[in-house]
């Protein structure tokens, strides 16, 4: 019985292939990356290129193999070095993204809007930001879909009015404190009363009348011209961009949340205008040991046991970022709602994930 001869192919195959184009004066030149590397290689999170390059051949057609031509790279790029033009090609070339590259890529940008609005926002009631969890299922029940050319913070902007027809939210209002002398105190008074300022404190001092209040951000611009027109006499002090009472994220409205999928949305929804009522800021509120547990004491990321896994998985990101990150985890009364407390390598209490990821993100560029 005879047997067909086995004829081997002379060429190599490139597989998981993610190819990143680019053209100039007419021409075409391609590279052969590997899928998921392209992004980390342009936000700075992968540093090697061997690791993002399948090879720095620089081909015109990578699905056909055809190579660049070396005249071509010089009339173009003013050098034949591939390692070089590689470099150029992955910063400034067009990519081919995949599914699902295009989804992971989708699915952050969501979740940085929901982070955003979490840090930026309260329930107008309790005064507390909501979770991100809380916020990603309302962005989703108002069918929001997020734009891959737009920054996160626009596209939270932009997504805030839309929350506000059928949910309870607002923007965090900002805590301030104002110095200025007497004479001009009537002029002032009018400004925190047209934008429904909450004072919290108003004391009569040698340079002046200091005035401590919580504003909408809005209003911050008015209130740094006013004062500049005071001169040395006035005064103005940011005390926290945002003002939110003490304690646990708000998670009241997951019921609100639930009945947002009976509601019909008309085609676009129209910003509502809000009413005009005194801003009170709400009594600082603390939970006694009694009502907040802690689940895991303050330790390393990779120590979270498996009953967290989920949240060591994506907790390890940071670490990756910025190696000695700790966490703590707290549980809410008999409920199952846990929350995570960040502490930079310095030891630092920063709060929330999305807080201590960008901050390890910042340190990671920097190296």
């Amino acid at each position: 019985m005879s047997q067909s001869v086995f004829q081997p192919i002379g060429q190599k195959r490139l597989t998981n292939v993610a190819v990143v184009r680019y053209k100039k004066f007419g021409k075409r030149f391609e590279i052969a990356c590997y899928k998921n590397k392209i992004l980390n290689w342009r936000n700075g999170i992968e540093k090697d290129l061997d690791e993002v390059l399948q090879t720095t051949t620089v081909f015109s057609n990578v699905s056909k193999g055809v190579l660049a031509k070396r005249e071509d790279l010089i009339q173009v790029f003013g050098t034949d070095d591939e390692h070089t033009i590689c470099i150029k090609i992955l910063a400034d070339g067009e990519m081919q993204v995949s599914d699902k590259e295009r989804k992971v890529e989708l699915d952050t940008l969501f979740r940085d809007v929901a982070a955003i609005l979490s840090e930026k926002c309260v329930n107008p009631k309790s005064k507390k930001p909501y979770t991100i969890g809380v916020l990603e299922r309302a962005l989703k029940d108002i069918h929001f879909s997020v734009d891959p050319k737009k920054p996160a913070k626009l596209q939270a902007v932009e997504a805030l009015p839309l929350l506000k027809a059928v949910f309870p939210i607002e923007r965090a209002q900002m805590q301030l404190k104002i110095t200025i002398p007497v004479s001009s105190f009537q002029d002032l008074e009018k400004i925190l009363k047209e934008h429904h300022a909450a004072v919290m404190e108003q004391n009569i001092e040698d340079d002046g009348v200091v005035v401590e209040c919580c504003i909408d951000p809005g209003a911050y611009r008015q209130i740094h011209g006013f004062v500049q027109d005071e001169g040395q006499h006035g005064r103005l002090e940011v005390v926290s961009l945002n003002a939110f009472v003490e304690g646990p994220h708000d998670d009241s409205a997951e019921d609100v949340v639930e009945s947002l999928e009976n509601i019909s949305l008309p085609a676009e929804a129209a910003v509502p205008s809000e009413p005009e009522r005194p801003r009170i800021v709400a009594p600082v509120q603390t939970l006694s040991a009694s009502e907040q547990t802690v689940v895991f004491q303050r330790g390393p990321i990779a120590d979270i046991p498996d009953e967290f896994a989920s949240r060591r998985d994506r907790f390890s990101e940071i670490d990756e970022l910025q190696p000695g990150w700790t966490v703590q985890l707290k549980q809410k009364g008999n409920g199952s709602v846990v929350d995570a407390v960040f502490f930079s390598p310095s030891g630092e209490k920063v709060g929330s994930y999305a807080v201590a990821r960008r901050m390890a993100l910042a340190y990671h560029k920097k190296a």
